[in-house]
């Protein structure tokens, strides 16, 4: 493979996993909120999906952040009688956000990200190399 494929396959990687960490920290934000009324539904976790695009012009299947979909399971339910949205038995609905899961997940799109970052790190001195060698 050419250091240019590489170089554009790592950088789909990054934009793919920016778009990830964005989601999930929306999730993390969210993850307090609560419906304005007893009928509304809270936030509903967003979850982010990746989709194999190939790049005609440099010969290379890259990857991209695909549709967001909604975490259909079920919310939460915390006992707040006083609350605006509470029920009649004083319960208001939560978001199906769990901050442990998110975290994780976080982590491991930090960690994906780092991955291609260093893939762009070394390809570039690679090339830098390879021009030194040829001044030489």
């Amino acid at each position: 493979m050419d250091f240019v494929k590489s170089l554009f396959i790592a950088a789909s990687g990054l934009k793919a996993q920016n778009g990830r960490m964005r989601v999930i920290a929306e999730n993390i934000a969210n993850a307090g909120s609560t419906a304005r009324t007893p009928q509304g539904d809270p936030y509903r976790r967003k979850i982010p999906t990746f989709q194999a695009a190939l790049d005609r012009e440099i010969g290379a299947e890259m990857v991209k952040l695909g549709k967001i979909e909604m975490d259909q399971s079920d919310f939460g339910q915390k006992y707040e009688p006083g609350h605006p949205a509470a029920d009649e038995n004083g319960y208001v609905r939560v978001p199906n956000v769990n901050t442990l899961i998110e975290t994780v997940d976080m982590r491991d799109a930090q960690r994906s990200y780092e991955a291609n970052l260093n893939v762009i790190t070394t390809t570039r001195r690679m090339l830098q190399r390879t021009f030194e060698i040829l001044r030489a």
